[in-house]
């Protein structure tokens, strides 16, 4: 009789598919899905059964970080991460703390761990500016207990990246790093690193999100994982399942579960590359303060959503000026690439050289310009602003005063026109639209204003039951725009 080819309409080589899957079943084992397989041919897998190799691999290339100061607390220790610890975010307070251990008293010495990797043979090792801004002594532990003095070759506290060196006969063990742009939400990493002391301790996780703003500084764009990371953790590398460096760890969120911060990789090369060869980071400087554009302010100048950025302040003699932008433009494009957030904006001129010309697209008064402006060095921001003395109260609950140069420069705030608000009266129309003091009052319904006087005339002409809109410059925030009806 001759061999039937099908049975129940299933070819010989599906019955023999699903028999296999039966049996690994029966055995214990899950069943594999076609996406799993799909994402295993793809070199993506939804579900590993083991992360051994790769910890295997990888482990003996990250090392244990122990410094040692004189004297101090642990906030000198931070200065870099974020700005001024003082500053920081109180869900970071506890993770800092944590780590570094109490105030030392003078003369006592301090010390504190975190993790690194080494990213080349001749012993560079990438690391946390944290773990090492500050340090006497930095020694570094390999896997295999050997130790070594090593030297900081360069950190950028904007970043929170650190480059350290140490020397050693023969070649080191290393890890490639990879490309953070490709890694996907909800794809495996592994962290590995010296949790509270504990050596090279492997956690594994997925990536839970991307392009995440913590409040550290001007860069935030952070890996968000929920592989385990903590207090020792710092500096070491999260890596994906080709073995490749994709993030480094760098922060949590203190009595959180599961939320772990790691800078992308792509971030770090560049840095990496010019502490290297320099020592530091050089960063394009445009000379501006800029903002997001809110609701109100894309509808008071006219702006489509997800595009511009708002140019508040230009500094005198520094490239923005130079090149003739003004307060108020609104950026549209950077070299002909969009411009859709502050931080883009940043970021785009931080990886531009300094010396550079960059063409900028702005949006001034409904009409497009493009400036040519050639970058400088990036310098440090001016800091916030300080409370004023009360006056008296005025129009819609609030009193408004001459911006004086000494006005201005407690609010760090330079050479800008406008009112100061230097009163507010909480159950008004001005202080339940949000008005604040120390706010400043440019325009009226699109009218500039420069100083009492002017102010005064604008809200005169307004009559009773219209529309006041407020453009407003709020000293560390930015502008923004605030409604009202006379």
């Amino acid at each position: 009789m001759q061999e039937k080819k099908k049975v129940f309409g299933l070819s010989k080589a599906r019955i023999l598919v699903i028999v296999m899957l039966m049996v690994f079943g029966a055995a214990g084992f899950s069943l594999l899905s076609v996406p799993a397989i799909q994402a295993a041919s793809s070199g993506k897998m939804l579900a590993p059964g083991s992360f051994t190799e790769l910890a295997k691999k990888n482990s003996p290339a990250v090392v244990n970080i122990r410094t040692e100061r004189n004297g101090g607390g642990p906030s000198e220790m931070l200065r870099g991460f974020g700005g001024n610890p003082n500053n920081q975010d109180e869900r970071f307070k506890e993770f800092f703390e944590k780590f570094f251990g109490g105030r030392s008293q003078k003369g006592f010495k301090q010390r504190s761990l975190g993790s690194g990797f080494i990213i080349d043979e001749d012993g560079h090792i990438v690391t946390n500016n944290h773990v090492v801004e500050g340090a006497d002594k930095i020694k570094v532990i390999l896997k295999d207990e050997r130790e070594f003095d090593a030297v900081v070759k360069g950190r950028d506290p904007n970043t929170d990246l650190a480059l350290i060196k140490i020397k050693a006969d023969g070649k080191l063990p290393h890890i490639e790093l990879g490309d953070s742009d490709d890694a996907e939400v909800g794809e495996w990493v592994l962290a590995i690193g010296n949790p509270f002391g504990l050596e090279h301790t492997v956690t594994a996780g997925i990536i839970s999100a991307k392009g995440r703003v913590i409040g550290s500084g001007p860069y935030d764009n952070f890996i968000q994982t929920d592989a385990s990371i903590n207090p020792g953790n710092s500096g070491g590398p999260l890596i994906n399942m080709a073995g490749k460096v994709v993030g480094i760890n760098t922060a949590i969120i203190a009595g959180g579960t599961g939320i772990g911060f790691a800078i992308p990789v792509n971030m770090a090369k560049k840095v990496i590359d010019e502490l290297k060869s320099n020592g530091e980071v050089s960063r394009g400087w445009l000379g501006v303060g800029i903002q997001d554009l809110s609701k109100e302010l894309k509808e008071y100048y006219g702006v489509k959503d997800g595009e511009g950025v708002l140019i508040t302040q230009v500094f005198k003699g520094d490239p923005a000026d130079k090149a003739g932008i003004e307060p108020k433009d609104i950026v549209l494009t950077i070299n002909g690439k969009k411009v859709d957030s502050s931080r883009s904006l940043s970021r785009m001129i931080a990886d531009k050289d300094v010396g550079e010309k960059v063409k900028i697209e702005v949006l001034r008064n409904g009409k497009e310009k493009i400036f040519t402006v050639k970058l400088a060095k990036r310098k440090d921001m001016p800091g916030s602003p300080e409370a004023l003395e009360k006056e008296s109260q005025g129009e819609f609950g609030i009193t408004v005063s001459d911006l004086t140069p000494e006005i201005a420069s407690k609010l760090n705030i330079g050479k800008e026109k406008g009112v100061v608000v230097t009163d507010v009266t909480a159950d008004s129309k001005g202080g339940k639209a949000g008005i604040q003091r120390g706010d400043i009052i440019k325009e009226v319904n699109h009218e500039e204003v420069e100083n009492e006087d002017d102010y005064m005339e604008e809200i005169g002409d307004i009559k009773e039951g219209k529309p006041v809109n407020l453009l407003i410059l709020r000293p560390g925030r930015g502008m923004m725009v605030i409604k009202l009806t006379k």
